[in-house]
């Protein structure tokens, strides 16, 4: 019994499936440095992400998704996941809602806020659910990270606001439960930047 009990305990110890599994991630942004310098400290030894900010219109930006990722079908390089990272801004409703049927429509995921990305940050520490200036973001967070200005580009923008990403995930599932029935174009203020923050945490 004893050596039968040795090889079970032996066979339970081999390794199975040493192959690490790394998921790929498209992000095609309006913005050229808020949006990639924050989503870029999301790389890790599994989570693979390719970033692209170009200011263009959100209809364009699900456009060059829908292509990368068809060419990276082609050459075998798929990816998991593809997201769009837009603002709702001054976008007329037509373009923006036509943005959002696109990505639907071709399976791109997006991560809209109305109106700036900065909401996002402004959310790690209150619950916002009033409309408000983007220079008012921008004073909110430079006040709440005890900051003279506010950057766009700040490379450690990540890091400041880490300690306070559950909040803001709860904050943002909050205020886009809030609206009932939901119509993105015109709740302002919202964000579906949580899911994929989710997402590229897994």
């Amino acid at each position: 019994m004893a050596k039968g009990k040795g090889k079970s305990q032996a066979y339970k110890k081999r390794p199975v499936g040493n192959r690490e599994i790394r998921k790929r991630f498209l992000l095609i942004c309006e913005g050229t440095k808020t949006e990639p310098a924050y989503f870029e400290k999301f790389k890790t030894n599994k989570v693979v992400i390719e970033i692209e900010g170009m200011a263009r219109d959100p209809q364009k930006l699900v456009k060059t998704a829908i292509e990368a990722r068809d060419k990276a079908k082609k050459d075998t390089e798929e990816f998991d996941e593809v997201w769009c990272v837009f603002d709702r801004d001054d976008v007329p409703i037509q373009d923006f809602n036509a943005a959002l049927s696109q990505a639907a429509a071709h399976d791109i995921q997006v991560a809209y806020s109305n109106e700036a990305f900065e909401l996002w940050y402004v959310l790690h520490f209150e619950y916002l659910n009033t409309g408000i200036p983007r220079k008012d973001y921008q004073a909110k967070i430079a006040k709440y990270l005890g900051l003279p200005s506010y950057c766009k580009n700040d490379s450690q923008m990540y890091d400041r606001l880490k300690p306070h990403q559950g909040t803001a995930i709860d904050n943002a599932i909050r205020l886009l439960d809030s609206y009932q029935p939901p119509n993105p174009a015109k709740d302002n203020p919202s964000t579906t930047v949580h899911f994929l923050v989710k997402a590229l945490r897994g």
